[in-house]
């Protein structure tokens, strides 16, 4: 027998974006966890119901509540290759060991690279830092690079956030007498290159359940095991070590703008992190806070969507070593500087990435008029900045609810691109497969994200490949598709105080879903375009309370012409709520996510 479907939530089987609605956490377990969880701990009933949903048990709440590393950190040892890892790094410590640090273009990278390196400059050990540049050297550690290193006095290589599939050029390394340890997150096959060490989690021989961590949480991890090493070997006798749990906010930084899983240790990692980065200890970040006009403390999407961009745009479309330079600088000075020039990047790059999303909406938009089940989407152009491609696949993705590439087409003939992936199809795995297939010249990355070059602006051989890779998992993401409701709200009850209380369930982002409320039958009382195709709108409950809401960049599609069509309906409305400052005082908005007419 097929099991029956749960009731819609409100009775909407079909909202403005096509989607059911139904209740998260509606089995009798949850609902018996979160009675439980407000009688014994005295949580808010929405609080509790919210942890239930997400799996916490009530000896849990407290915990989760208020996540500790210590509690949370396994012993880094259970990495493969952690111990050579450490052993290497304390020798190149010990004797003050010049070490070079190959890191990647984007936020996880740069982190990575001004965590390591802050750790071995305190002890005295002589660092040079290498960012490639995305358009000329494109992702990984590179022959040309790694010889450069060596001849400016390098003798131990460390590859964070890469390297795990770099085989050409550790094997130029080893030849060059250089030592190699790759600190990396990224999926791997069955064959690695030379080193001394290859820490990554997600390493097929690796065991630790940690393939979450993002390359900055493996770096952490490592210097947890370098510097138990170096206290075995007596090297903080006469001087105090780094302290490290002042380099969170690095880890917290990245663990965000790269969009792992916010669960277990990662969780730990941001809230902890985000406590540390309110202190403004480090210049480069309260540079850039600056820089981005945040004035509030810092949270986590605003490091997803304030801080991580405004890092990215140097590897995008300028300078790609200007993220690690200003995680690493002690200079305010230099921060201010680092920090004007990337704000100035991001705008342009802002620019750049409207007018080119545009352009791949629209032949996406032709495409699926013939082709509407296309399980994957890709599409390319000679037009396109390769530094910007991951943006355009991030929004057709969003735009279509399903895996998306977008390809730079390079006056060779050759395309460099990256992907976006949705829950359940992994990406970075179909990539490695059309690697070994020979598809694609070179490729990597995880689940949620990819990068890939193919030989030739052709896409139909690697386009067939995703669609027979990730074709099941795509159609059972979509059919299974439905937005899931935390609770009901109305207009009065949507407070700042109210704010407060989802918060302590997070932070939140992949894996760990903000709460979404539903605020049943409000009228609509006035909607507009604002800035970059938002729409701004309000809507009233039946006793006249009112709520501000927005919903992001919907003004062309359905949810934006329904707000701006409906003017005085009602409708059920659901979202997410936040925080709204103005002058000192603080109230609760909507971000709208989806919109249904009660029947």
């Amino acid at each position: 027998m097929i099991p029956a479907q749960p009731r819609p939530f409100l009775d909407v089987s079909r909202s403005v974006l096509g989607r059911p609605w139904r209740e998260r956490g509606a089995d009798a377990t949850q609902h018996a966890f979160a009675t439980t969880m407000t009688q014994a701990h005295g949580l808010p009933d929405l609080l509790a119901r919210i942890l239930a949903s997400r799996g916490v048990r009530p000896e849990q709440a407290e915990t989760f509540l208020a996540p500790k590393i210590r509690d949370l950190m396994p012993d880094p040892s259970v990495l493969v290759d952690m111990e050579a890892a450490a052993e290497r790094l304390a020798r190149a410590v010990k004797t003050a060991e010049p070490v070079a640090i190959f890191g990647d273009y984007d936020v996880d990278g740069a982190a990575s690279a001004a965590l390591l390196a802050g750790y071995l400059r305190a002890l005295d050990v002589p660092v040079q830092i290498w960012i490639p540049d995305r358009i000329t050297e494109g992702y990984g550690p590179n022959v040309a690079a790694v010889t450069k290193l060596a001849e400016n006095g390098a003798r131990l290589l460390v590859c964070v956030d890469c390297g795990t599939a770099g085989h050409a050029p550790l094997e130029a390394a080893r030849a060059l007498g250089l030592d190699a340890i790759v600190l990396d997150h990224h999926a791997a096959t069955e064959r690695l290159p030379p080193t001394v060490a290859l820490v990554n989690p997600n390493r097929l021989d690796d065991l630790s359940g940690l393939g979450h961590l993002c390359a900055a949480g493996v770096v952490f991890l490592t210097l947890v095991a370098l510097n138990r090493r170096l206290r075995q070997l007596g090297a903080f006798a006469n001087r105090q070590g780094p302290a490290l749990t002042d380099s969170l906010d690095l880890v917290a930084l990245a663990t965000v703008a790269d969009v792992v899983p916010l669960v277990g240790l990662n969780r730990a990692f941001v809230v902890q992190g985000l406590t540390v980065m309110r202190g403004r200890g480090r210049p480069g970040l309260a540079a850039l806070f600056d820089a981005a006009g945040l004035s509030e403390p810092p949270e986590a999407w605003h490091l997803g969507y304030l801080v991580g961009p405004r890092i990215n745009a140097g590897g995008r479309i300028g300078d790609a070593g200007l993220g690690s330079q200003l995680l690493g600088t002690a200079d305010p000075a230099e921060a201010h500087r680092i920090a004007v020039e990337l704000d100035r990047l991001n705008r342009e790059r802002q620019a750049i990435e409207a007018l080119a999303v545009e352009e791949a909406e629209a032949a996406m938009d032709r495409d699926l008029m013939g082709e509407p089940g296309r399980p994957v989407l890709v599409t390319g152009s000679d037009a396109w900045h390769p530094g910007i491609v991951g943006l355009i696949a991030a929004r057709l993705k969003e735009r279509f609810g399903r895996p998306a590439f977008a390809f730079a087409i390079r006056s060779d003939g050759t395309a460099t691109g990256s992907g976006r992936s949705i829950l359940g199809a992994d990406l970075g795995r179909a990539v490695h497969d059309a690697v070994e297939a020979g598809l694609a010249i070179k490729g990597g990355g995880h689940a949620m994200a990819a990068g890939v070059t193919l030989p030739s602006s052709d896409f139909s051989a690697f386009s067939a490949h995703l669609a027979s890779a990730l074709g099941s998992a795509v159609t059972a993401a979509r059919d299974a598709e439905a937005l899931l409701i935390d609770g009901t709200v109305s207009a009065g009850g949507a407070t700042a105080e109210l704010v407060k209380t989802i918060q302590r369930a997070g932070p939140f982002g992949q894996g760990a879903p903000e709460p979404v409320l539903a605020l049943p039958r409000h009228r609509l009382v006035d909607a507009a375009v604002v800035g970059n195709g938002h729409v701004r709108a309000r809507f009233r409950s039946r006793d006249g309370q009112i709520v501000g809401a927005i919903a992001f960049r919907v003004a062309q599609g359905p949810l934006g012409l329904a707000l701006l069509g409906g003017i005085g309906q009602d409708f059920h409305v659901a979202g997410t709520l936040s925080t709204d400052r103005w002058r000192g005082a603080e109230r609760a908005q909507l971000r709208i996510g989806d919109l249904a007419v009660p029947e």
